[in-house]
């Protein structure tokens, strides 16, 4: 007689701590994600469901919560827990799930009570008291009370204290006179975040106004780079508002640090969602459009009634969730007919719209125009639709903050987009009557919107950097070569970018890439290939002549790439003459 196959378990894809609100739960916790391995989702759910509650209960946490999020081939499985035992929150959902695979697979079960003795030794070597009173007594006093696995702070900014996590004060000895609140913006989104970091904390700091920020590239607190590298994560959050110089804080909030940690606070002023385009499928559950829109809408978790939320109204996505929202919206648009913006404004709302040549603000108030547009260096006058739709929500969130259109104005005129203002977004360079222009574009929105500008400019002949990371699927890569195509370049070069293969095949990505330029149409003589981001930008400038155009998406060797480029404009390089050796080039 033949043998069963054995049920197959579920499959442990990732477990973390969540220490904010986040996509499944509006306080600290943990989740696993998994996949189902082919198994019907409710049966699968009800078996975890059945295991974590009896461990919960075991372990005197019976008030917890338990959430599930269900997506293509899987689920995310959340718990909440106290403050003080997230790591052991984890084992318990770690613990749940190997009691549901037994039960769900009929195999051989864990001692229950020994895994219950486990969690309940791992809780109590976590157990913080002290936190949790003094978590107890900035929440009494309308404070917020930050907290990671190496310090702990009440207040934000200016009129923050932070302490390390194994001195924690009593709260009766908090200086809680000294302790209040900053204005924090949260800014996300699928494009733009950074651009808008930067350019809202630049009109700020040019109003006077002391500013934190961190984003993809940085953490800076008054003007001073504190560290280099990706802080749009709740670290980077942290820092700047532990920072007692920021007295407002601008705060880049990715999709991951969302999605595996949850938000870095609990209260903030203004949030910002500039769009949402499809981008990073198949990380921690996010498989289509709409759960990528539910993790950029967890930033509404932190806003009051009084708070604002700023969203773009040309997204039909974020005006189909608009309902969503905890606190009134502000909408932007390039498009001044707009008829939601028309009818919000109709109704008493506020709006920044793009009308002919100048960018102005709707309201009960009525309409005042803030700038020209001609006036806004990153606009290019107009042609860069992308930058126009950042400046319409900075002039949002600016306004909300008590700045005036004059100051405003004077903010957005200041800031040039260079490569030292905003490291590769929309750098412009001339390099001996040719044109070239490094740009962050990693998406296929992106792409989109740096081939309307590079349309507007004109040029003898055209080519077009291109590469991906591999944590795309195949259609997303195939996608961006149809985004960047319709350029129509006279030369594409295919970039290796061996730092961002994440589970791909040396040449892998560029192969894909290259499959759908030719299903495209494109002739093979058109297409090149280089071993790396460096050496791609070098074949662009060796083809060059001038009146040409390069477009250059520049990721892994950004740096390097734009210290490059400085240098020859600033030698006055002419295309045709010689390239300087790469150990001569510095970073800009």
């Amino acid at each position: 007689m033949p043998m069963t196959a054995p049920s197959p378990p579920l499959v442990l894809a990732d477990s973390r701590r969540l220490t904010g609100p986040s996509l499944l739960l509006d306080r600290p916790g943990a989740v696993l994600d998994v996949n189902l391995a082919g198994r019907d989702p409710a049966e699968a759910v009800l078996a975890w469901e059945t295991a974590v509650r009896r461990l919960l209960g075991a372990l005197g946490w019976a008030r917890e919560e338990s959430r599930v999020r269900r997506f293509a081939g899987g689920a995310s499985l959340a718990v909440t827990a106290p403050l003080d035992a997230l790591f052991t929150a984890t084992e318990v959902n770690e613990a749940a799930l190997a009691l549901a695979n037994a039960a769900l697979t009929g195999g051989p079960a864990p001692d229950e009570a020994a895994t219950v003795d486990r969690l309940r030794t791992l809780a109590a070597g976590e157990a913080n008291p002290r936190l949790l009173a003094l978590v107890a007594a900035a929440r009494a006093r309308g404070v917020s009370c930050l907290v990671d696995t190496e310090a702990v702070s009440v207040g934000t900014g200016i009129g923050s204290v932070t302490w390390p996590l194994t001195a924690l004060p009593a709260p009766d000895a908090v200086p809680w006179a000294e302790v209040r609140e900053v204005p924090v913006v949260l800014v996300t989104g699928c494009n733009g975040k950074t651009t808008t970091v930067r350019l809202l904390s630049a009109v700020l700091a040019a109003a006077g106004r002391v500013t934190g920020f961190c984003c993809s590239d940085t953490v800076t607190v008054a003007g001073e780079r504190l560290d280099e590298g990706d802080w749009s994560g709740p670290g980077g959050a942290r820092r700047v508002l532990r920072d007692r110089r920021t007295e407002v804080a601008v705060l880049e909030t990715a999709r991951g640090g969302i999605l595996r940690r949850g938000l870095a606070v609990t209260r903030a002023d203004l949030a910002i969602i500039t769009n949402v385009a499809e981008d990073h499928f198949g990380e921690f559950g996010i498989t289509d459009l709409a759960g990528l829109a539910d993790a950029k809408f967890v930033v509404t978790r932190a806003l009051g009634p009084r708070s604002r939320l700023v969203l773009n109204a040309d997204d039909p996505v974020l005006v189909g969730r608009a309902h969503q929202a905890t606190a009134p919206v502000v909408w932007f648009s390039l498009d001044p007919a707009n008829p939601w913006v028309r009818a919000h404004v109709a109704e008493g709302g506020d709006a920044v719209v793009a009308e002919d040549t100048d960018i102005v603000l709707l309201g009960p108030g009525g309409r005042a125009v803030v700038a020209p547009l001609a006036s806004v260096p990153i606009t290019l006058g107009g042609a860069a639709r992308h930058n126009v739709a950042n400046v319409l929500g900075v002039a949002a969130l600016a306004t909300r903050l008590g700045l005036g259109p004059e100051a405003v104005a004077r903010g957005l005129a200041g800031f040039r987009g260079t490569a030292e203002q905003n490291p590769g977004r929309l750098n412009i360079f001339q390099l001996g009557g040719a044109t070239v222009v490094a740009d962050f574009a990693h998406n296929p929105h992106g792409m989109a919107a740096l081939v309307a500008l590079a349309q507007t400019l004109p040029a003898r002949r055209r080519l077009l950097l291109l590469g991906q990371a591999g944590d795309r699927d195949d259609t997303a890569i195939a996608e961006l070569a149809r985004s960047g195509w319709a350029l129509r370049p006279d030369r594409v070069v295919l970039k290796e970018m061996d730092k961002y293969l994440r589970g791909r095949a040396a040449g892998e990505i560029t192969a894909l890439l290259r499959e759908a330029l030719l299903g495209l149409g494109v002739p093979h003589d058109r297409i090149t290939r280089a071993d790396s981001e460096y050496e791609g930008v070098l074949a662009a400038l060796t083809w060059a002549r001038p009146d040409d155009l390069l477009i250059l998406p520049v990721h892994s060797e950004r740096d390097r790439v734009l210290g490059l480029l400085a240098r020859l404009e600033r030698e006055q390089w002419r295309p045709g003459a010689p390239l300087p050796a790469p150990a001569a080039v510095d970073a800009p």
